[in-house]
């Protein structure tokens, strides 16, 4: 995704590493299998064997492990490109619209409890953000599940946001000039 906030986008970044690390996040299911079809939700239903949910299924897919159901809230307000045909509307799955709908939802304060994010992420609360967001992301580590990576993830997010603000905010290319003295005047002065 270009452009937004680099909070915002570090914040992305922070959740996909601890959802949905690997090469190809985009199309990745819950369990690691990967997908091909990303014109919609994938909707496949992967068995849980660890965990307090063992037993259930989660169609948790894509680099914020969105599951159907959350999908088909949010992409109605925040994907930019529905497909529409007649009264029905078809909601993209590909990559660029994963990351423009979580991130037009990370943004929008009223689904948060009326937390603005993006605030909280410059007030450096990172671990106030992760505690609300857990609930939809449980491995954000204060859900009912944590993995390998929710521990470390205040130092992922310092790292990614240094890269995000270096990229929004680029070191000016203007060359400094030592500026050019000018001659002295050879005619002379008058009193």
């Amino acid at each position: 995704m270009q452009g937004g906030d680099p909070y915002i986008r570090a914040l992305m970044r922070t959740i996909s590493a601890s959802e949905a690390s690997g090469s190809r996040p985009y199309s990745l299911l819950y369990g690691g299998q990967q997908i091909s079809d990303l014109s919609r939700h994938p909707e496949i239903c992967v068995t849980i064997v660890t965990g307090p949910n063992t037993g259930n299924c989660s169609t948790a897919a894509g680099r914020y492990q969105i599951i159907n159901t959350t999908w088909y809230q949010i992409a109605p307000r925040y994907h930019p490109n529905p497909m529409q045909i007649m009264f029905w509307a078809s909601y993209s799955f590909e990559a660029e619209y994963q990351d423009r709908v979580v991130y037009r939802w990370l943004s929008d304060s009223q689904v948060w409890g009326g937390t603005d994010i993006a605030q909280k992420l410059r007030q450096g609360k990172l671990n106030d953000v992760l505690r609300r967001l857990s609930p939809t992301w449980t491995s954000l580590g204060y859900g009912i599940e944590t993995n390998s990576v929710s521990s470390s993830l205040p130092k992922i997010y310092q790292k990614v946001l240094q890269e995000e603000l270096k990229a929004a905010n680029p070191p000016s290319t203007n060359v400094t000039t030592t500026p050019i003295p000018r001659p002295l005047s050879t005619s002379p002065q008058k009193k």
